[in-house]
């Protein structure tokens, strides 16, 4: 089959599309094939060599979100599984591949009304912003701030916080990203000066940048308020500590479960965007062998929403 294989670590022209051997599924997993693979920023970070939640070796396959149909089952599975679409996550390696092989337990089936490409840009940022949006009990007449507004996790947070009966401000980086924010009551730019004046306070924080500007909407917060540290796309975290939270009397949400409350989180973003309810914007996509490319697309600051590769 045909992958893009990660050699060493380094830019994004480390990331080299050529032959893998074709995986094979074994006790109680299935063979995908794949349709479309998932990007992230945290993907190109762990690319480069910085620390991050998955730590690996070269030389690997990377990728971790991916969504496809199941060709094959291993001993112990269901064999009715064979045919059904799914979306899965690969444990952190494996994705940039034509085909994966993965635990039966970890796919979720794609309902009939929805897009596969879809289901894939759900599959992590849905569940993700799902989980956030209950974590920080977001209610109605809530005023929200949505950091990185135009981005995979941050369109789907407008959604849900609106959903929720919550006001929303969006947040983005620039002209071009400010106008890409669909949904929200009101948009800001953040790089503009003194931006925060123009939001006010507020009774929750979706912090996706970090950073200074992660700590710039800290600061934000009235007593009572909750804020979900959940992101750097700035390259740092919003240097926020939960003694500065208590001293403002405002509570810090950094992990939204375990496994179990994960995959339900997945399968309630899955049903949302099944009925209409949770619309992801997919902004960019790359053929598989153009890994590089997408990675440097998304380190430039330059891609919107969701961005995917097609195997």
């Amino acid at each position: 089959m045909r992958a893009v294989w990660l050699r060493e670590f380094g830019g994004p022209e480390v990331l080299v599309p050529g032959d893998a051997p074709d995986p094979v599924p074994g006790p109680g997993q299935v063979l995908v094939e794949v349709a479309f693979a998932n990007t992230t920023f945290v993907e190109t970070q762990f690319r480069a060599g910085a620390p991050g939640p998955f730590r690996a070796e070269p030389p690997l396959i990377p990728g971790n979100g991916v969504g496809g149909v199941i060709s094959a089952v291993g001993e112990g599975v269901d064999p009715g599984l064979a045919g059904q679409r799914v979306v899965t996550s690969t444990g952190g390696s494996g994705g940039y591949a034509q085909r994966v092989a993965v635990d039966a337990a970890a796919v979720f089936a794609v309902p009939p009304s929805l897009e596969l490409d879809a289901a894939v840009a759900v599959l992590a940022d849905g569940r993700t912003a799902t989980g956030l949006v209950h974590a920080t009990r977001v209610r109605p007449g809530d005023r929200v701030l949505v950091e990185a507004a135009a981005g995979g996790v941050g369109g789907l947070l407008v959604q849900l916080a609106k959903a929720a009966g919550a006001s929303v401000t969006g947040a983005a980086g620039g002209p071009a990203k400010v106008s890409r924010v669909r949904g929200a009551d009101a948009v800001v730019d953040y790089l503009s000066p003194d931006w925060t004046a123009s939001v006010g306070e507020v009774d929750v924080v979706f912090d996706g940048v970090g950073g200074a500007i992660g700590a710039a909407a800290f600061g934000l917060l009235r007593r009572g308020g909750r804020m979900a540290v959940y992101g750097l796309a700035s390259g740092s975290w919003a240097e926020v500590s939960e003694e500065d939270a208590e001293a403002r009397g405002v509570s810090l949400v950094r992990s939204i479960g375990g496994a179990a409350e994960l995959r339900a989180f997945t399968e309630s973003a899955l049903a949302e965007a099944a009925a209409g309810r949770l619309v992801p914007v997919i902004g960019q996509r790359f053929p598989l062998e153009k890994a590089a490319d997408a990675h440097a697309a998304i380190e430039s600051r330059t891609t919107v929403g969701k961005t995917l590769l097609v195997a």
